[in-house]
């Protein structure tokens, strides 16, 4: 924090103290593109995650400054002109933020000076976008003594995600940034919001993120083209079905009728949003058993069914599963996020963790031709104020 406080003393040209503010990214152990489709998540907010700094100004003017993107300098905007503009580049996720905050009748009125750092690598499927919005929306909460209903402010964020920067993403990521809880997964059923916390005990295991070192922008991939092919699923469901999403369906149901669905292209993506519901379900029960290896099991059948039926993992999250799953002391492994490259995840025990990077390491590198990199991560709190060094 040392570090970063002279950072923005520098850069915004002060010796006046900011206030701080961190929200993390997430990982999702299971219920992959079922948030945008009424179906069950189950995410956790990692320590890696967004730091900002921020300090209001007198006038109406917004200074924005990453350490991530140097090259961007102080990227700068009034309240009166909050558009997106492309050549604000990443800075337009706060910008939106700003934007919706007053336009749901919360009064800002003048500018501030933010600095953002942050440890998640972009692109790479952890949710640094939602982290960025959260961190956000946290700190105009605070220095501007703002009193945000925090289910608000995570659907301000999706609002951000969906209607400012143009993805049709749901609300899982926003919602395990905002809510997240030290060493708890969050269940989630995106379509009514209904939450469950469930402990996660792993014993003797860790949690390894890969990342597959592809970069990829959601808002240019195929992500908006499964978004429509769920939505025409449904259509063909909705001839004969009273649903309002295919989160509602279950297996049995879908398998009575999936004939509805002309395109076996839709079909198949319907297929995996139904199953994968029930996984994620399934999932939450095993862990309440203590069964880890039961959940890793579902890992790896999730991970299949986005390769075959939703076609979102490609070779690099393929070479990673699919090498973790002949390691020793692991239980499972599947990407994690929209795929199209970003990361993976795996359950390996503790003994095994340093030759299990070391074979995965080698694997990959002669499939793809260039190194992968490791993140440990712990379970983390949400979106939140750093007050002397201590978490409020």
């Amino acid at each position: 924090m040392t570090n970063l406080t002279q950072e923005f003393q520098s850069i915004f040209h002060t010796t006046a103290s900011p206030q701080y503010f961190f929200a993390p990214g997430r990982i999702n152990l299971i219920g992959e593109h079922t948030d945008y489709n009424g179906g069950y998540v189950f995410p956790a907010s990692i320590s890696f995650g967004t730091y900002a700094l921020g300090r209001k100004r007198s006038d109406r003017t917004f200074r924005f400054y990453s350490l991530n993107a140097p090259e961007s300098g102080i990227v700068e905007c009034d309240l009166n002109n909050l558009s997106y503009q492309t050549v604000h580049g990443w800075a337009n996720y706060p910008k939106g933020m700003i934007q919706y905050i007053e336009q749901e009748g919360y009064p800002i009125g003048f500018g501030a000076d933010i600095l953002f750092y942050g440890n998640i690598p972009n692109g790479a499927g952890l949710s640094s976008s939602a982290s960025l919005e959260l961190v956000t929306g946290v700190l105009l909460e605070g220095i501007f003594d703002l009193k945000i209903d925090r289910l608000q402010l995570i659907q301000i964020g999706q609002k951000v995600e969906n209607k400012y920067m143009g993805l049709n993403s749901g609300i899982m990521d926003q919602f395990a940034v905002g809510m997240g809880k030290e060493n708890h997964a969050i269940l989630l059923n995106c379509q009514t919001l209904v939450y469950d916390y469930a402990p996660l005990e792993l014993q003797d295991y860790e949690i390894v993120i890969i990342n597959t070192n592809k970069q990829r922008s959601l808002t240019t991939s195929k992500y908006n083209e499964r978004f429509q092919q769920c939505q025409q699923a449904l259509a063909d469901f909705q001839k004969e079905l009273s649903i309002h999403s295919l989160g509602e369906l279950s297996i049995e149901q879908f398998e009575k009728w999936k004939h509805l669905i002309t395109d076996p292209t839709n079909q198949k993506r319907a297929k995996h949003v139904v199953y994968e519901n029930a996984r994620t379900l399934e999932a939450l029960e095993e862990l309440r058993n203590n069964d880890l290896k039961a959940f890793g099991q579902l890992m790896n059948a999730s991970h299949l069914s986005l390769q075959s039926d939703y076609e979102v993992t490609g070779i690099e999250l393929d070479t990673i599963a699919e090498t973790a799953w002949q390691q020793e002391g692991v239980l499972g492994a599947r990407m994690t996020g929209a795929g199209f490259g970003g990361c993976a995840i795996a359950i390996v025990h503790q003994d095994a963790v340093t030759a299990f990077k070391k074979n995965l390491k080698k694997k990959y590198q002669d499939n793809i031709g260039y190194e992968p990199t490791f993140y440990t991560a712990s379970i983390a709190d949400g979106a939140k104020e750093i007050t002397e060094g201590a978490i409020k």
